[in-house]
């Protein structure tokens, strides 16, 4: 009995490990800013959350979405192209009717230019193997502007000011 019940217990420690991963990055500064900052995505079992930490922007509201390729190399942040949208949905603000998986709203600057965004959802995974939820692979980009939740298929959020690889 002593043993089963070790067992079980050794059993369900190494699941709860495998369900928790902690990712840490930088960003990389975009289209001639100064950009600077640092991203934290961490899972907890099914829900994933976010922590933005960004600084050198100019003061104001900036939108963050998802992009559909993890590659941050071009100087304007176009390398990471569109917004990341496995569903094929409208553009909209996150948690209202239509959204793509990308969208994640705005973070606002203070005077400083530093900003913090923290961010949780369920319906993204770090490395799962369903890829309408995988965001290992895209790109996490802040924008010059703010999303106005509307335009399609961007928000006109203007040019991208920073990035990272979501590796």
């Amino acid at each position: 009995m002593k043993i089963t019940t070790m067992s079980a217990l050794v059993c369900t420690a190494l699941l709860a490990a495998s369900c928790t991963m902690t990712k840490n990055y930088t960003v990389n500064a975009k289209s001639g800013t100064m950009t600077q900052g640092t991203a934290t995505f961490a899972q907890k079992g099914k829900n994933v959350s976010m922590d933005l930490n960004v600084y050198k922007l100019t003061p104001g509201i900036h939108a963050v979405h998802i992009h559909e390729f993890g590659n941050c190399s071009a100087a304007d942040g176009s390398s990471a192209g569109g917004h990341w949208n496995p569903t094929t949905e409208s553009h909209g603000k996150w948690g209202k009717d239509e959204h793509h998986m990308g969208d994640i709203g705005n973070l606002v600057a203070d005077k400083q230019g530093t900003a913090r965004l923290m961010f949780t959802t369920d319906k993204w995974c770090l490395g799962c193997t369903d890829e309408s939820k995988n965001i290992l692979g895209k790109a996490l980009v802040i924008h010059a502007d703010k999303d106005d939740f509307k335009t399609q298929p961007t928000g006109n959020a203007g040019g991208r000011v920073g990035c990272i690889e979501i590796k």
